[in-house]
C-alpha cells in the first residue's frame, strides 16, 4: 500500500486507515483478528479516543509485537492541563506502549473550549510537555465545525487535522482546506460514509481516495468491511459512482445521523443513533417489518423523550434531535 506524508512530520501513512469506534462492539478476540488483518493489508495508522470506553485497550491488546508496525493516534477531550496530562498517561497504559505517535485534541468547538486550551497551564500546554518528554510525537487537533477548526488551526503549529469530509458533506469546508494547504498539515478524513448512511462503500471510499488527503480513517468491525475496504486501493472513481452517490445524496438531505453518538447518554435512556438507524432501515433499505419489529422491542422508545434538549446541545451538526425522535416515534410506532 503506497505512503503518503503526515504533514511536515516524519510520519508515512497508507491511504486508508482504521477508525477505532466501531472496535467498542467486538470481544478483544475479535478485534485482535481485525488489527491483525488491517496490518497484513497494509493499514498502518490506528485512531480512537479516550472516550471511546475500551477502544484503546482493545488497540492496545491487539498489537502486542506488532506494536512498531503501526502508527497509533489517540486524542482527548481534557482541556485542561491536569485532565490531559491524565488522559496522556491513561491512554499510554491502555495501549501498553511508551509512545503514541499522534495525540489529537478532541471535538474543540468553541472559543470558550480553545481559550481553556491555550490558557497558560492549559491542554495544548500539558501536550507540549508529554511531547518533550517523549511520550508523544506529534501533536493534532479534530473538530467537526470546519469553519472553527480554520480559525484554530492557524493560532498553534499542529501536524494534522481530522474533521468529516465525504461525498454529501462537501460544503462550507473551503476555507479549512486552503489552511491545511498552506500550512502543509496532514488531514485524516472521519465520516467518509458520513456515519454509516452511505450504504455505497466502494464509491465513496474511491471518491476520497483520489484526493491528497493524507488518510481515510473509516471505522471497521468485520473482516469483510476490511477486505472489501482495503480493495478500493486499487480502483478508479467513475462517472458511475458519482451516479451512485448522487442518488443516496438525494434520499438523504441533509438532517441525517451520522452515528457519532456525542448525543449520549440521554436522561431518559433513549438510545437516539439507534432509533435513526432504524429509521434508515425503514426508509433506505426496504426493512419495513423488520424495523418496525426492532423498534417495538426497545425497551425504552423515542416517546420517553423529556424534551431537555441536552442531545442537541451536544450534537456537533445541530440536528433537531427532539422534533426528528417525535417523526421517528410515529413513523415505527404506526401512529402516524
Amino acid at each position: 500500500m503506497e505512503k503518503r506524508r503526515l504533514g511536515q512530520s516524519d510520519l508515512w501513512v497508507a491511504p486508508l486507515g482504521f477508525g477505532g469506534i466501531p472496535i467498542q462492539r467486538v470481544s478483544q478476540t475479535e478485534a485482535d483478528q481485525l488489527l491483525r488483518l488491517a496490518v497484513e493489508k497494509g493499514i498502518n495508522f490506528i485512531d480512537t479516543a479516550r472516550g471511546y470506553t475500551d477502544s484503546e485497550v482493545k488497540i492496545g491488546v491487539g498489537l502486542k509485537g506488532i506494536r512498531q508496525e503501526v502508527l497509533l493516534a489517540t486524542k482527548s477531550m481534557a482541556r485542561t492541563g491536569a485532565g490531559m496530562t491524565e488522559d496522556v498517561e491513561r491512554s499510554l497504559r491502555n495501549f501498553q506502549t511508551d509512545w503514541i505517535d499522534l495525540y489529537q485534541l478532541h471535538n474543540v468547538r468553541t472559543d470558550a473550549e480553545w481559550a481553556e486550551l491555550t490558557a497558560p497551564g492549559g491542554g495544548l500546554e500539558a501536550l507540549e510537555k508529554a511531547r518533550e518528554a517523549g511520550k508523544i510525537r506529534y501533536i493534532g487537533i479534530t473538530g467537526h465545525l470546519p469553519h472553527t477548526l480554520a480559525r484554530f488551526i492557524k493560532d498553534f503549529s499542529f501536524v494534522s487535522v481530522q474533521f468529516p469530509y465525504n461525498y454529501i458533506e462537501q460544503e462550507n469546508r473551503q476555507e479549512l482546506l486552503t489552511e491545511i494547504k498552506r500550512q502543509g498539515l496532514g488531514s485524516i478524513i472521519m465520516k467518509p460514509l458520513a456515519g454509516g448512511a452511505l450504504r455505497q462503500a466502494g464509491p465513496a471510499l474511491r471518491f476520497l481516495l483520489q484526493k491528497s488527503f493524507s488518510v481515510i480513517i473509516p471505522g471497521m468491525d468485520t473482516r469483510e468491511q476490511i477486505e472489501d475496504n482495503s480493495a478500493q486501493l486499487s480502483q478508479m472513481f467513475s462517472e458511475q459512482d458519482a451516479k451512485v452517490l448522487e442518488i443516496e445524496k438525494g434520499e438523504l438531505g441533509q438532517e441525517f445521523c451520522r452515528r457519532c453518538e456525542y448525543c449520549l447518554p440521554c436522561a431518559a435512556g433513549i438510545n437516539i443513533p439507534g432509533v435513526f438507524l432504524l429509521e434508515g432501515y425503514y426508509k433506505r433499505y426496504n426493512l419495513t417489518q423488520w424495523s418496525l419489529e426492532r423498534y417495538q422491542g426497545m425497551s425504552i422508545q423515542a416517546d420517553a423523550c423529556t424534551d431537555c434538549g441536552e442531545c442537541e446541545t451536544r450534537c456537533p451538526y445541530q440536528l433537531p434531535i427532539r422534533e426528528k425522535l417525535k417523526k421517528v416515534h410515529a413513523l415505527l410506532s404506526n401512529k402516524k
